[in-house]
């Protein structure tokens, strides 16, 4: 009787996707239950992730991540997971860097893909299990289907509201994903193979608990290899509302649309919004998209430095119409230095930022933004 027992209760950690372990199994938590000590809000405000009856939720909204304050390169990571509604679509990223990419609001890094069953099959992808590097990651796939996105074998996830057990292992550079106690897809060669790790919100309530990690010894790498670390960014746009900004009284033209902030107006009056925070030396990260041959964006701050996207020597770097573009400020070496899509725009009317700088975006004509992030330069991360 024992026996069967025992069998019994094998068979069900395993359809279930419970992982018993053991106080000496060298694995950390990675949520406390009550507060996010250990984590970035890198996109995503407060809003998006609670504590709810000893489970960490996740909204959905807006679409972003939430990283680790630490970086990994090896190690073994599991979790529990379920979807709260059918199509909810979530993922983890390993090996990522300290912001979202430009344009998207999604880190650099190798994507463990968590899609409800009801999302559907294609031959580009399947509901969950999937492995793939985006925004300039790279990875070989050891199961795929051309291209470099790797595949699982089987299709063992459970259906919403079921829960499901990922077991995340990497290893020098190559990944394996385990479903529901068996590994199904793999990964190697990628780059970035040190990182941070995001929980990904892309719009279904999502359930996890039981996440933890167990760090494995370093091997060497290449600097190249090492995804960018934190350089101090906090986003200003919380992707639900304007709060931390103050706009004119009576303009009604600025949209938050998720993870992307629109201005609607057209090119006859420019419109402005004003950051509420202030830092001393500031240095910020803004995406911006103009939307019509007619439109422009300027980024500003209190002091002299304007960053006007029509003037020639900016203009030049920008992608062609209706394409995103980063604007970067930040002082190196004692001095301040402004890029346009990676190209270092020498603008001889800028000063350093002092202090109370805010940044403000103006917007002629239809205008995006997003991953707005600010820094104080002096502070270090």
């Amino acid at each position: 009787m024992r026996n069967k027992l025992s069998h019994g209760i094998a068979v069900l950690l395993f359809v279930v996707g419970f992982s018993p372990s053991s106080a000496d199994d060298n694995f950390k938590a990675m949520f406390n239950g009550n507060d996010f000590s250990g984590w970035v809000r890198t996109n995503t405000p407060s809003q998006t992730w609670s504590y709810q009856d000893g489970l960490l939720v996740c909204s959905g909204k807006p679409i972003g991540e939430i990283r680790t304050e630490k970086m990994y390169q090896n190690f073994i990571m599991e979790l529990e997971w379920r979807h709260l509604v059918p199509r909810g679509n979530a993922g983890v990223f390993v090996w990522a860097d300290d912001i979202t990419s430009r344009g998207v609001p999604f880190h650099r890094g190798i994507e463990i893909q968590i899609l409800e069953s009801a999302y559907g099959d294609s031959k580009s992808h399947t509901t969950h299990g999937d492995i793939f590097p985006i925004h300039g990651a790279t990875m070989t796939p050891i199961n795929g289907r051309g291209g470099s996105r790797a595949f699982p074998v089987e299709l063992l996830s459970n259906p919403s509201p079921q829960w499901n057990h990922y077991r995340i292992e990497a290893r020098d550079g190559e990944l394996s994903l385990a479903v529901n106690g068996k590994v199904v897809t793999r990964g190697k060669e990628c780059t970035p193979r040190k990182g941070y790790i995001c929980l990904e919100s892309e719009g279904g309530i999502v359930h996890y608990r039981n996440v933890r990690i167990q760090e494995l010894p370093p091997t060497d790498i290449s600097p190249d290899q090492v995804a960018i670390a934190d350089r101090g960014y906090r986003s200003l746009y919380t992707g639900l509302d304007l709060s931390g900004w103050k706009k004119p009284a009576a303009e009604s033209h600025w949209e938050v649309a998720d993870w992307v902030l629109s201005y609607k107006g057209d090119e006859r009056q420019p419109s402005e919004l004003v950051s509420t925070e202030t830092f001393e030396k500031l240095g910020f990260v803004v995406d911006v998209r103009l939307k019509s041959a007619t439109s422009n964006a300027i980024v500003q701050t209190n002091s002299t430095t304007r960053i006007d996207l029509s003037e020639p020597r900016i203009a030049k770097h920008l992608q062609a119409a209706n394409g995103w573009n980063r604007i970067e400020a930040s002082e190196v070496d004692g001095k301040f230095s402004i890029t346009v899509n990676g190209n270092s725009v020498d603008l001889l009317e800028l000063a350093t930022p002092t202090s109370d700088d805010a940044i403000t975006l103006v917007a002629t004509g239809p205008v995006d933004f997003c991953n707005i992030y600010a820094r104080s330069m002096n502070k270090q991360p």
